[in-house]
């Protein structure tokens, strides 16, 4: 069955799943990468350099980790669709309350109270759609899901791009508060996932318990997930801020590279989700990430905003491409009992290990007068070819029936692919 077939065979409440975690996760990455955008701005107000107000991109990714376990621990207690909301709520609040800010301090501990909310999202919403659709969708379900992160960068470079001349810093914050509104749709239109819904008859043991028994595949997926952290911010993150400390670009001309780089890298999202169902997870991720290897040198070092641009889409097309795959991989690789908990908090404790990305390319770049290509690219370079080598080394489960006997894969039972 094609990918377009297998999307068009979903019913209403699978349809809904899909919609509600992928506007989850793109409007939680709208409120995030608003940030990214205004660096320089809110340097320049709190009377400090892009460094120091970079600890708030490390501060956010940090304290993902602990959300994720939080926020994961209640989905797999008391459901995935309530915990959903309460998340999408939480980040949508503190997003605001950080237009309010008066000094460094406190916009850095309101990034790191945001940073909890948003740690939360991810390992819900996908636990919730993989466990609603079919096993013949999840590569491109997984590809719409993760789609959503690029997608939230496009709405905010859209944000930056036609209001930040208008608002300032502070307003694109205050906009950050409308993904609260999606809290009506999930409550009128999504159901909870039929798997939890089982599992909750059948009962289920504590997360360390299952967890123990899984050691080896959860070092692992925190290892993979730490080198994916990597390539995502170690491309994205201070990307901005060289295109505009660097080259000197105005804000329209950052504004619309990044529209076409996050153009790029939904379709990669897309495209390589699809992929994986026909060729397999690793093969499809080791595809993506050693492509972006000699794409690098023309993302960073092309001599014009066009050439950049199609530098940038390129990067991003793999970058996430890979990225796509991520959802389906974790989930299927979770044991049943601890879904809502197991993909979200490999994924979040490996953005804790990468969090000081931005701060690192950013004392680089200073070290080096102002060199962001160069930390940019020696970060791309190193971590596409670590995600490859995680990625063609690790495990896999695709198509694994859940709420099954496979699905609790214990220990051993694990098989590589």
């Amino acid at each position: 069955m094609s990918a377009l077939a297998s999307l068009r065979a979903l019913t209403p409440q699978q349809r809904n799943a899909v919609i509600a975690s992928y506007l989850g996760w793109t409007l939680d990455a709208f409120d995030f990468f608003i940030l990214v955008f205004v660096l320089k701005y809110i340097a320049e107000e709190f009377h400090t350099d892009v460094a120091a107000v970079s600890i708030a991109i490390f501060l956010t990714l940090a304290m993902r980790a602990l959300g994720a376990l939080i926020f994961g621990l209640a989905a797999d207690r008391y459901g995935r669709r309530i915990t959903l909301m309460v998340d999408v709520l939480l980040y949508s609040l503190f997003d605001f309350l950080t237009g309010f800010s008066t000094g460094l301090t406190m916009f850095l501990v309101l990034r790191a109270l945001y940073g909890i909310a948003m740690g939360g999202e991810w390992g819900v919403g996908a636990s919730l759609v993989m466990e609603t659709v079919p096993e013949e969708s999840r590569g491109i379900v997984s590809g719409i899901l993760q789609a959503g992160y690029p997608s939230g960068y496009l709405l905010a470079s859209l944000l930056f791009f036609l209001l930040f001349p208008v608002i300032g810093w502070r307003g694109m914050f205050f906009v950050g508060v409308a993904p609260a509104l999606l809290v009506f749709y999930i409550r009128r239109n999504v159901q909870e996932s039929p798997v939890f819904v089982k599992r909750q008859q059948q009962g289920r043991r504590p997360f360390l318990a299952v967890l123990r028994e899984n050691i080896p595949l959860f070092i692992w997926a925190v290892l993979l997930m730490t080198a994916f952290n990597f390539f995502s911010h170690g491309t994205q993150d201070i990307y901005p801020t060289f295109l505009e400390t660097q080259r000197n670009y105005s804000s329209y001309t950052v504004g619309a590279i990044a529209i076409i780089y996050n153009i790029g890298a939904i379709a990669g999202g897309l495209f390589f989700g699809a992929l994986s169902q026909r060729i397999g997870r690793k093969r499809a991720i080791v595809i993506a990430a050693l492509i972006a290897v000699p794409v690098a040198p023309l993302w960073a070092y092309a001599p014009g905003p066009v050439l950049l641009a199609i530098g940038a889409f390129l990067m991003q097309f793999f970058v996430q491409g890979a990225w796509g795959i991520v959802p389906v991989h974790l989930n299927e690789l979770s044991p049943d009992e601890v879904r809502g908990t197991f993909p979200g908090f490999a994924y979040q404790l490996g953005n804790l290990l990468a969090s000081g990305n931005a701060t690192m390319q950013a004392g680089l770049a200073a070290h080096w007068n102002g060199d962001y290509a160069g930390a940019l690219v020696i970060v791309a370079v190193v971590v596409a070819i670590a995600v490859a080598v995680l990625s063609g080394l690790g495990y896999e489960k695709k198509d694994v029936l859940f709420g099954t006997e496979e699905a609790e894969a214990p220990r051993g039972a694990i098989h590589r692919a």
